[in-house]
């Protein structure tokens, strides 16, 4: 079950995986392709097998140095995301509901514990539901209520009833909540 959860909280590398091998063997096919057209005694596709070498050898000459930081920097990007990609851990927007038994798991969309959050603090400070906005991520939880104009909100009673419906919920791992109360309210809500 482990194995399972973990499949569906992680997201997966193969696309990126398969992008990789497909820019690897486009250059090695074209490699084997030029070294072909070379050995045959044809004209080279783009150029020559032995150029590009001594080309290679010799970069900085011939070469603006403009070109070659961009060139550099452009490199450098692409292997950057491919290394980052590779290390990170891929982490989906869901959430794992640790109340069930051994035998099952339930993983839940974070935009589905943000709407039960929402609901639960938008009845705690006695607003609409379009004064309240939820973000859900790893590892918190924010909770930005615009109250009515004339009307207190207390932050305690909100932070405590989102606090609780998180626990009721039993999320693992459970978010740190936060609660921001907007100085601005809505006028006649």
């Amino acid at each position: 079950m482990r194995r399972v959860v973990h499949r569906e909280t992680h997201s997966p590398r193969a696309a990126l995986s398969v992008v990789a091998a497909v820019l690897v063997m486009a250059v090695a096919g074209y490699g084997l392709l030029e070294s072909a057209v070379h050995a045959i005694g044809q004209p080279a596709w783009l150029i020559e097998p032995q150029l590009a070498a001594e080309r290679i050898v010799a970069l900085p000459a011939g070469f603006p140095p403009l070109l070659l930081g961009a060139g550099g920097a452009v490199i450098a990007m692409v292997g950057l995301f491919f290394l980052l990609n590779a290390v990170l851990p891929g982490r989906r927007a869901r959430h794992v509901l640790s109340g069930g038994g051994f035998s099952t798991a339930v993983v839940v969309d974070d935009e589905v514990i943000a709407s039960a959050l929402a609901r639960r603090a938008t009845l705690a400070a006695n607003v609409t539901p379009e004064q309240v906005m939820v973000v859900v991520s790893q590892r918190q939880v924010t909770v930005n209520v615009r109250p009515t104009s004339g009307v207190p909100v207390t932050e305690q009673a909100v932070l405590a009833a989102v606090e609780d419906e998180l626990r009721e919920m039993e999320l693992d791992p459970l978010p740190e909540v936060r609660v921001n109360i907007s100085t601005a309210g809505v006028i006649g809500a």
